[in-house]
């Protein structure tokens, strides 16, 4: 097998579309892999689609279309010998040429395409050309074909297989990329070669399944070796399976609950002494399991690895950058270490995004983190009409084979909010009778899974309830399968978690603007405001703001200077974070699992993500990673009284004492017992409050707080807007130190939520901690990591240095 990467010598051109004529006159270079977005970008001749109002500007890209061109070389083939050019990714509609041919069209970015081109070899350069056209047409086209199908936005992303939210999303750009987005190759091989290698690994065993495509009948032999062992099988026809017993296979655990050991795994096609094709990768041998047995509140929904189960601590995952091919894998791992340094153990790749990159995947192999994997589709009703269906169902056979090896893939999951959507979204009015997906969901993935991947588990949507009649148990019912909480964020507020159990929320979360540096970067200082239009275009989700400033009204009041309410809304999305997860940690064994919406965006936006789209950590995302850590202290409610729950996801038990103090603002304190903790492992303990410290005297200016093993909790008696705070309650102190700064603040009041927002002096400035509560006389010390050189004393300004008892007070702007 020789392998030839083509991805010099391209150009790209427009060659239809409201194309501005500067650009439509225009050949350029092309990189490949990439996007025309990339490539005019680097041409300069489009705006950064990130920045301001330039988003809008480029809507006339959705009607485009496009060629790219350039020449190879490709020997006349051999007798007996294939030649095939192999395309991993085109986005979307694509039309390929080869020496004037037509080898075929496509119309889905999900998969890839191999065209026998041995025919066309010869001496010289040949010309190749892809042409591009509109994937909004091509969409609206199938959409009249096979009939409309209800949808949250307007473009039809449901009638072609392209990134939904390509087409724009509550969170995302409406970009509409194309171009070659994953590699392409020119690959000569003879008698046989691998068509697909899918090795299944449990605790002590590897499994490897081979297809092979043939150019001749030879007898061939499949040899695989792994950790050590060794085994071969005879190819018939084109298949061959190898089992391997690997009883000495070091177990691979997920983060935080043991390490994980990777063994590769080489596959080799022979046919005789001949070596024909070979295929490497790793695998780690684990067992997993979804234990959804009835009980007497439902059924459950717990994930078991090796026999131990797990409290998913987990994130929602959308693509790392709205223009995909700018995604490194030093950017995914930075990413997803982010997700580890933050103590979650899972992230779920989200239905409206892609098939992730394998690069991804390793990542979260080697960091132990699990990945729970949408079949990408999302919040619409999707045609089971051909040339969909087909469609479909092949870029799901080509991608559970690719992520098979992989063993932080713990779960497959049907979609996102389809079945939910079907139920209560107005849909089966406007489907009258239409197809919307059921059959994808309940009969196509798990006969597929059944034959390709027995060893994980399905879920048929994200929300739903397995084994009942979506019309008789609703798909979001909390007393089973997985539950999508919105209406605290839509409707509500944060509290309003507390009216639900579930047995597994993978999805809930809370708004919030990106860091300041984020967004001065992408906004012009006359933008600066809610309500101006560039704001406003980062700010995708419907009535977003709206919904911002009453989700900060009940609990503080809503700040008119512009930084001073970026500061609340930021801490609200805090507060929100910690509370919901709080509120599901502590009903475990009940619930076992959260999966907070999300860890990451896709450009400059107002979002739920806890890292904004530059990379920089939102105070979110330090409130979660307390909420997260492996043990935890936080006063909840349990029938109508305040508890201290005490959360133990150690493999050892939490035996401390605890001190819980009812104390005045300016330091006096007023009631005080310890509290013996005994709290087994991987469990949790409910402590009651006494009656003494809950009896607060002034509600507006008494805080109850719990101390133990270094750990916080603390319970106000009153809303913010209620409570008397000192608005300089804290003084503060900054030197020089290696690598940054250190940032020493001292209480002289009770000061809530103390925060130094670093990236407001340094725009590469990190804080290494934030929210923290203290008592008068208490003092904490911030380290900043910086390269740049400022004044110390900018981390004490006031727009710098942040808590709850400052909210109202104005802050520079700039």
């Amino acid at each position: 097998m020789l392998k030839t990467d083509l991805h010099q010598g391209w150009t790209v051109h427009s060659v239809g579309g409201p194309v501005p004529s500067e650009i439509a006159a225009s050949r350029l270079p092309a990189a490949v892999p990439g996007t025309v977005h990339t490539d005019l970008l680097a041409a300069g001749l489009i705006p950064d689609p990130f920045l301001g109002d330039n988003e809008a500007a480029l809507a006339w890209f959705h009607r485009s279309a496009w060629v790219y061109e350039t020449t190879i070389t490709a020997a006349p083939a051999a007798p007996g010998e294939r030649v095939d050019l192999v395309f991993d990714g085109l986005d979307t509609v694509a039309t390929i040429q080869l020496d004037g041919t037509e080898l075929g069209r496509t119309a889905n970015m999900h998969r890839g395409y191999r065209f026998d081109v041995r025919h066309l070899s010869r001496d010289g350069e040949i010309p190749l050309s892809v042409r591009f056209d509109s994937a909004l047409e091509h969409a609206e086209s199938f959409e009249k074909q096979a009939g409309s199908r209800p949808r949250p936005y307007p473009h039809p992303f449901n009638a072609v297989r392209k990134m939904a939210c390509s087409f724009g999303w509550d969170w995302g750009p409406d970009l509409q990329t194309a171009g070659i987005w994953r590699p392409v190759r020119l690959e000569r091989w003879h008698t046989a070669r691998l068509a697909s290698v899918r090795p299944l690994a449990t605790r002590d065993r590897l499994t490897v399944h081979v297809a092979v495509e043939r150019a001749s009948g030879a007898p061939l032999t499949v040899e695989v070796t792994a950790g050590g062992h060794t085994a071969r099988a005879e190819v018939a026809a084109d298949r061959a399976t190898v089992e391997l017993s690997v009883p000495d296979a070091p177990v691979w655990w997920p983060v935080g609950h043991g390490e994980q050991p990777l063994v590769p795994v080489a596959v080799t096609l022979t046919a005789g002494d001949e070596v024909l094709d070979e295929h490497h990768t790793r695998v780690g041998f684990r067992d997993v399991r979804l234990d959804e047995t009835p009980d007497e509140v439902g059924s459950r929904f717990t994930l078991v690895v090796n026999d131990r189960e797990i409290f998913v601590l987990g994130l929602n995952w959308i693509p790392e950058d709205h223009l995909l091919t700018r995604i490194t894998r030093e950017r995914l791992a930075a990413a997803v270490d982010r997700a580890v340094a933050g103590n979650a153990n899972l992230l779920r790749v989200w239905g409206g995004g892609i098939w992730e990159s394998d690069d991804f995947y390793e990542v979260c192999d080697e960091r132990g983190v699990l990945v729970w994997q949408d079949f990408p589709l999302a919040c619409a009703a999707y045609s089971e009409e051909e040339p969909l269906r087909s469609e479909i169902l092949a870029e799901a056979r080509e991608n559970v084979t690719r992520l098979a090896p992989h063993p932080s893939l713990i779960l497959w999951n049907g979609g996102n909010e389809n079945i939910w959507g079907h139920e209560d979204w107005q849909w089966k009015e406007a489907l009258d009778g239409a197809t919307w997906g059921a059959r994808y969901y309940y009969e196509d993935f798990p006969a597929l899974l059944a034959e390709l991947d027995p060893t994980r588990p399905y879920h048929p949507g994200s929300p739903s309830s397995p084994g009942h009649d979506p019309e008789v148990v609703h798909p979001n019912d909390d007393r089973f399968g997985t539950r999508h909480e919105w209406e605290a964020w839509n409707r509500e507020d944060y509290r309003f978690h507390d009216n639900f159990v579930p047995r597994f929320c993978s999805e809930f979360g809370w708004q919030a603007p990106p860091t300041w540096s984020t967004l001065t970067a992408t906004l012009q200082p006359e933008d600066l405001r809610k309500d101006s239009a560039a704001f406003l275009l980062h700010q995708k989700a419907e009535d977003g703001n709206g919904k911002l400033d009453r989700g900060l009204a009940h609990h503080m009041a809503v700040p008119s200077d512009f930084a001073a309410w970026h500061w609340a809304t930021q801490l609200n999305q805090a507060r929100a974070t910690a509370y919901a997860i709080a509120h599901l940690r502590g009903h475990a064994p009940r619930t076992m699992g959260s999966i907070l919406w999300q860890l990451n965006d896709c450009w400059p936006v107002t979002s739920w993500a806890v890292v904004d789209g530059a990379g920089r950590l939102k105070p979110a995302w330090f409130a979660m990673r307390r909420a997260y850590a492996p043990v935890l202290l936080s006063f909840t409610r349990r029938d109508g009284r305040a508890v201290l729950a005490v959360i133990n996801d150690r493999d050892e038990p939490w035996r401390e004492s605890a001190r819980l103090r009812r104390v005045r603002f300016d330091g006096a304190e007023l009631a005080a017992v310890t509290a013996e903790i005994d709290v087994p492992a991987r469990s949790v303990g409910l402590i009651e409050v006494d009656p003494s410290l809950l009896a607060a005297a002034e509600p507006d200016r008494e805080v109850l707080v719990a101390d133990s093993g270094g750990l916080r909790a603390t319970h106000l008696f009153a809303e913010d807007y209620d409570l008397r705070y000192d608005p300089a309650a804290v003084r503060a102190h900054a030197v020089a130190v290696e690598g940054g700064y250190s940032i020493t603040v001292t209480a002289v009041s009770f000061a809530r939520d103390v925060a130094v927002l670093a990236d407001r002096v340094a725009p590469d400035a990190v804080v290494d901690d934030m929210l923290v509560d203290l008592l008068p006389g208490e003092t904490h010390t911030f380290t900043v990591t910086t390269t740049a050189t400022v004044d110390g004393e900018a981390f004490a300004a006031p727009e710098v240095l942040r808590s709850a008892n400052s909210i109202t007070i104005p802050a520079r702007v700039g």
